[in-house]
C-alpha cells in the first residue's frame, strides 16, 4: 500500500458500495453526499494503487480487489458496531443497544409482542432485529443474539434448547366453508396448496412419507416462507404454519391427525457476553417468552 494503512472511513466507504451496488444508494446509507463518497472511493484506489471498481452501462462493477476485501469489511463492520453496542450498554448501565436474529417467520410472527412487552420493562434499551433463515454469525457479532430453529453448531456459543414446535396444515375458516376440508392425504391434493418453490436442502427428508410431496403438489409456491405465509392468512388456500401462528390467526387446522414436521427452538448468544446486563435481561426474557410458545404450540 503507497500510502501506508487506510483510513476506516475509507473502508467504510468501500462496503457501503459494495452492499448497496452504487454510489448514491451508499451515500445516503452513510448520510454523505455522492461527491465526497466518491473522492472516498478514489482516495481509496490510490492508496491501494489499483482500481476498485469499473464502470459500466450496468453500473459500478466491483474488480477483483474490492471482492477480495468484502469479506474483511464485514467483519470490521460487525466488529465496529458491536463495539458500538457494547460502549452504549457501558455507559448507560439501563440502556444500550441489543442486536437479535431470528428466522424471517418467527421474527414477523412471533417476536413483535415480546420484544413489545420487553421495551415496555425497559424502554432505555434499543433493539435492532435482524431477520434471516441462513444463521448470523454469533461468533462475529453480527448479533448479540439469536433465536435458531435448529441446534448452533459454532464454536464458544451459551445454547439453551427451548422445545420443539410442531408444524401443521391450516387454511382460512372461509376458505374451508367455501371449497371443504379434506380429510385425506389423497382430498388434500384436490385443494389449492401453499407451498415452496425450490425445496430447502433437507425438508422433504423431514416430511412425512405419505405426503409423496413433489413441486407439482403445489399450485402456489414461493420460496419465501413469509410470503407462504401470507397467502396462507389471505386465503388462497391451504399450506403449512406453526400451530401458535394458526391458533393466533384464527386459522382452522386440516387433517389435525397428521403433524407435517417439528422444529427444535434454540436460544444462543456468546459466551462473553453473558457477563453483560442488558442482554442476560433480553436473554431470560425470551427463554421464558418462548417456552410459553412453545407450551402453547404443543396445546394445538
Amino acid at each position: 500500500m503507497a500510502g501506508g494503512v487506510a483510513d476506516w472511513d475509507l473502508f467504510q466507504s468501500l462496503h457501503a458500495v459494495l452492499q448497496a451496488g452504487s454510489l448514491s444508494a451508499a451515500a445516503r446509507g452513510r448520510g454523505l453526499t455522492q461527491p465526497t463518497l466518491g473522492r472516498h472511493i478514489e482516495a481509496l484506489e490510490q492508496q491501494l494503487g489499483a482500481p476498485l471498481f469499473l464502470r459500466s452501462p450496468r453500473g459500478l462493477q466491483p474488480t477483483e480487489l474490492a471482492l477480495s476485501l468484502r469479506s474483511h469489511l464485514e467483519e470490521m463492520a460487525a466488529a465496529a458496531a458491536a463495539a458500538m453496542r457494547d460502549a452504549s450498554g457501558a455507559a448507560d448501565a439501563a440502556g444500550g443497544c441489543i442486536r437479535l436474529t431470528a428466522s424471517n417467520v418467527v421474527g414477523a410472527e412471533i417476536l413483535p409482542p415480546i420484544l413489545t412487552d420487553f421495551r415496555r420493562k425497559h424502554p432505555a434499551i434499543d433493539l435492532e432485529l435482524v431477520l434471516s433463515n441462513h444463521n448470523e454469525d454469533l461468533s462475529r457479532r453480527d448479533a448479540d443474539i439469536a433465536v435458531r430453529m435448529s441446534r448452533p453448531t459454532q464454536q464458544s456459543l451459551v445454547a439453551r434448547k427451548l422445545g420443539v414446535l410442531g408444524l401443521g396444515f391450516y387454511a382460512t375458516p372461509d376458505y374451508v366453508a367455501t371449497h371443504g376440508a379434506p380429510d385425506s392425504i389423497e382430498t388434500l391434493r384436490s385443494h389449492t396448496m401453499i407451498g415452496f418453490d425450490t425445496f430447502p436442502a433437507g425438508l422433504r427428508d423431514a416430511l412425512p412419507a405419505e405426503l409423496e410431496v413433489s413441486r407439482g403438489m403445489f399450485n402456489f409456491r414461493s420460496d419465501s416462507d413469509a410470503a407462504q405465509l401470507a397467502a396462507l392468512k389471505a386465503g388462497v388456500g391451504i399450506g403449512v404454519c406453526l400451530h401458535a401462528i394458526g391458533r393466533r390467526n384464527g386459522l382452522t387446522r386440516v387433517l389435525p391427525d397428521l403433524q407435517v414436521f417439528e422444529l427444535e427452538v434454540w436460544l444462543a448468544m456468546h459466551e462473553t457476553q453473558r457477563a453483560s446486563p442488558r442482554l442476560r435481561l433480553m436473554y431470560d426474557h425470551l427463554a421464558e417468552a418462548l417456552s410459553q410458545v412453545v407450551a402453547e404450540n404443543r396445546g394445538a
